[in-house]
């Protein structure tokens, strides 16, 4: 691995860092807030998911020999274009976004930025880079398990469990009317 993958895969792993620190903060205002959480029994998979996602890459660079492919420019840019949405998905829901599910009763969901046309931005981000980044480093094995085991667990498990919850305390339904999970309704 090239010194610059080192460096990539460690600014990464730091972000996620960062980003577990945010969510817990949130999570202390929400639950301050009258809220709590839901679907603690699946959150060992999500970490389970991105840990194998880091040594994926590792393992795959320093015992499969995988190598960057010479066209890693493409994916490090769609990478680098879903930080954007990341970082718009994040600063749309403030203090309401975690990478748990909390729910807050009687708040109303926030519908602004990407949610505006979507109702799982965040989810379509994680699908993405899940994906794409570990073709950077040319670790397709990794990227083809941790998208398959990835998207099982939103679809099956996270996304119609933390549907159900908002819906249950929060005007979701309403606020959300037709828009789709994962591709943009340019309907408002």
């Amino acid at each position: 691995m090239t010194s610059w993958m080192i460096l990539l895969w460690w600014i990464v792993a730091v972000q996620r860092l960062g980003e577990l620190a945010i969510s817990k903060r949130n999570g202390k205002w929400m639950a301050s807030q009258g809220g709590y959480e839901v679907g603690q029994e699946h959150y060992k998979l999500l970490l389970f998911i991105h840990i194998l996602f880091f040594v994926g890459i590792w393992a795959e660079t320093l015992f499969l020999r995988a190598t960057p492919p010479s066209w890693a420019w493409a994916p490090f840019l769609l990478f680098v274009g879903t930080q954007g949405l990341r970082y718009w998905c994040i600063r749309s829901l403030g203090m309401y976004w975690n990478t748990r599910i909390w729910v807050v009763p009687g708040h109303k969901p926030k519908v602004i930025g990407p949610y505006k046309f979507i109702r799982h931005p965040n989810y379509v981000v994680v699908a993405i880079e899940l994906l794409v980044f570990p073709i950077i480093f040319g670790a397709y094995l990794t990227a083809a398990i941790v998208t398959f085991i990835n998207t099982l667990t939103m679809v099956l498990i996270r996304i119609p469990m933390e549907e159900y919850a908002l819906k249950d305390v929060t005007s979701y339904e309403e606020e959300m009317g037709e828009k789709r999970r994962f591709l943009p309704s340019w309907n408002r």
